[in-house]
């Protein structure tokens, strides 16, 4: 079948463009077996005395004299220098093999660097002789064999100042191609004069999605300006099928991390109005949520939030500082009873104040999945306040985000204070100085929830399904109480919450994300490997997916933990997208 295929590629039709001056040419196909002595040119079977490809070591021989006399180059054997002699296009190359030398125009080698001797036999470094040939290769592993691609170069076109027209040449990997099968475009343009060049293409695709024959021009400029003629030819494509769609493609095809870009077509066609997954919620009301969130913007000195805590609680809080003035972010620890009491921290992601509210809310959200190990401890002696936090470069127009989960052995309130930039440090006489700020609508308050784990069934599914996030129908917001007001509040998006989703033996798919609410970056980590959303940037609604991971269907499982990122607008969906 290989051969047959060969046969069909040499036989691909170069079609003149009407008006381009199409140059027809001659492609040749040989290929050589690593320790057999058997070539193979053009499909045709051409015994060889020697070997076609020998490894000495890292490097890999072929013989010369074969080579060049089929692809047309003169090799001959020289009685007064006792050499042999190779002209290319590009060089005049000597070999001597008594005297262990070789010189390309005239400048010295030495002959173990490019050249053995196998049974009396000249044979040269395959890399170093293709690139004198001007030939394309690859080795092929699985068949133990050289695969050589070379064209024959037209005459070069000169014009008036003695510059060089280019030349534009490509072939395919093979002759035939399945819909939606990656298209291997062999480059074999060249340039003369060595100036490097541009490439202008018309009909090329990664894949084609339509059975027939497709045509593929090429033009290329060198660096005078100069064009080349158009070159063209037919690609065929099968009626069998690999991939059905140009996103079946892409979500199979593209390397992970990808943003593939969506149209609404696309959207409607692929990821609106998807099934979404039935799930098992498992909630972990061990440990409370304390979060901070209004006002968002502050313009005001003063206390922003305070609640509370004995045992274990989760700090949150994402602020603006909407004044004109420095001011220092403050969380202070304050101990109402009459004995000591121990503040340990156990994790934390925080990050000091910055002007990129998405970068902000996505570098805590690392820092506090990352859980690496902290044992900080602050001990508050009774009826006083010590520091827990403190930020003291905090400029107009930036914002903080800080997540601390926090264990107590006695109750301590935490509050979290905008005070002034020239008190270097805060006791217990500071918070009488602030009064609580108003909120202006955005989160505050103590919530019962810090973990969700959903158990889903990723192994059977034949669809595209997805997790939806911060929606407040499939994903609740959760309710709490604002201690300040005396009034139920909700956490809109389960901010400070950290998602757990488990499944058992998944099957093999992509894993997406979509962002829906507005502008999206965070992590996430999928099997333990922390995958960023987007590496740079942000995704934006609607407007593309990234490939986040792939499964191969023999995982024994999938866990998978995300943080809903401050400054990032919900909801978000996790699409699961079956590859067959």
């Amino acid at each position: 079948m290989g051969l047959a295929l060969l046969c069909v590629l040499m036989a691909a039709a170069v079609v003149p463009v009407s008006g381009a001056g199409g140059v027809s040419t001659t492609t040749m196909n040989i290929w050589l077996h690593l320790d057999e002595p058997v070539a193979y040119v053009d499909s045709a079977k051409v015994d060889l005395d020697t070997p076609g490809v020998l490894k000495d070591g890292n490097m890999r021989f072929v013989p010369i004299k074969f080579l060049g006399e089929k692809m047309g180059f003169e090799v001959k054997w020289n009685d007064k220098s006792h050499r042999v002699e190779v002209k290319t296009s590009r060089a005049v190359i000597e070999l001597d093999s008594v005297n262990k030398s070789v010189f390309i125009n005239g400048v010295y080698l030495p002959f173990d660097s490019v050249a053995r001797m196998f049974n009396d036999k000249l044979m040269v470094k395959e890399s170093w002789l293709m690139d004198f040939f001007g030939a394309k290769y690859t080795f092929n592993a699985e068949q133990k064999r050289l695969e050589i691609t070379y064209v024959k170069r037209p005459p070069s076109i000169v014009d008036k100042d003695g510059n060089s027209r280019p030349v534009a040449r490509f072939t395919f990997g093979k002759p035939v191609y399945k819909i939606g099968e990656p298209i291997q475009y062999i480059d074999l343009s060249y340039d003369p004069d060595a100036e490097g060049l541009v490439y202008e293409w018309a009909g090329k695709e990664e894949a084609f999605f339509s059975s027939g024959k497709h045509l593929i021009t090429l033009k290329v400029k060198d660096g005078k300006g100069l064009v080349s003629e158009t070159y063209s030819r037919y690609i065929q494509i099968s009626s069998e099928v690999m991939y059905k769609s140009p996103m079946d493609y892409k979500l199979h095809v593209y390397p992970l991390q990808t943003l593939v870009p969506t149209n609404w077509t696309e959207v409607y066609a692929y990821f609106n109005d998807l099934p979404a997954f039935e799930k098992k919620v498992t909630e972990d009301r061990s440990r409370k949520l304390l979060v901070s969130d209004s006002p968002e913007t502050f313009e005001d000195k003063g206390i922003l939030y305070a609640d509370k805590v004995q045992g274990k609680a989760r700090l949150y809080a994402d602020h603006i500082n909407g004044s004109d003035e420095k001011v220092q972010f403050v969380i202070m620890a304050t101990n109402p009873g009459t004995k000591p009491v121990k503040v340990k921290t156990t994790n934390k992601g925080e990050v000091y104040p910055s002007i990129y509210a998405n970068l902000i809310g996505h570098e805590a959200s690392v820092e506090f999945l990352l859980a690496d190990p902290t044992s900080r401890e602050l001990e508050v002696p009774p009826g006083q306040s010590r520091v827990y936090v403190q930020m003291p470069e905090f400029l107009p127009g930036q914002g903080v985000n800080v997540i601390y989960d926090v264990e107590t052995d006695g109750l301590i309130e935490f509050s979290f204070m905008a005070i002034d930039s020239s008190i270097e440090s805060p006791t217990s006489t500071y918070p009488l100085l602030y009064k609580q700020l108003p909120g202006d609508g955005h989160i505050r308050g103590t919530f019962p929830v810090t973990e969700k784990r959903w158990d889903i069934d990723a192994s059977a599914f034949t669809k595209p399904t997805r997790l939806i996030f911060g929606d407040n129908d499939y994903d609740e917001w959760q309710k709490g109480i604002d201690p300040t007001l005396n009034a139920e509040v909700t956490d809109d998006g389960n901010y400070g919450v950290v998602y757990k989703i488990h499944s058992d033996k998944p099957r093999k798919m992509a894993i997406l994300l979509q962002a829906r609410g507005g502008p999206f970056k965070g992590p996430l980590k999928i099997n333990g490997e922390f995958v960023l959303a987007p590496p740079s940037g942000v995704i934006t609604a609607f407007e593309s997916v990234q490939i986040l991971a792939r499964t191969t269907g023999e995982e024994p499982s999938l866990d998978i933990e995300f943080t809903p990122p401050a400054g990032s607008a919900f909801p978000m969906n996790l699409i699961f997208y079956p590859l067959d």
